[in-house]
């Protein structure tokens, strides 16, 4: 019995510790450089299909998203973000709301026709915003 003992503690690894920054409920957010653009690139990678389509821009589901990434780089107009970067807890709520009220879309659509000369411009969210939801698939 002492040598079983002696053999679980010397392979016992003790108590787990989690990361300081670790954040299990993390998510992918859309921001406001995405209205009046709409490219849909990332949702064609979407593994999970946690995209929703509004009238002029798309939201996130944090809820369905499993922070792998792939949309990230795929965004042509640099939307999409994790939430972790501060000063986006107005598009985590916004994320949040529009999901659970505008449709899925799983497949990628042409851009908005304005999509290039709109890119990068300042104040999207107050100048051109909808509510209106999308068409979805």
């Amino acid at each position: 019995m002492a040598a079983l003992q002696r053999r679980r503690k010397r392979f016992s690894t003790g108590p787990v510790e989690t990361l300081p920054d670790y954040r299990p409920d993390m998510t992918y957010i859309v921001t406001d450089n995405c209205i009046a653009c709409k490219y849909t690139d990332c949702v064609e990678v979407c593994t999970v299909d946690c995209f929703y389509e509004g009238e002029n821009m798309l939201v996130i589901h944090p809820d369905e998203c499993i922070d792998c990434g792939v949309c990230e780089p795929e965004c042509p107009a640099e939307a999409i973000k994790p939430d972790t970067e501060s000063g986006l807890d107005e598009w985590l709520a916004l994320n949040t709301k529009f999901a659970s009220l505008w449709p899925n879309l799983t497949e990628r659509r042409d851009p908005l026709p304005e999509a290039k000369e709109k890119d990068g411009e300042d104040g999207k969210l107050a100048k051109y915003f909808s509510e209106a939801a999308g068409e979805g698939d």
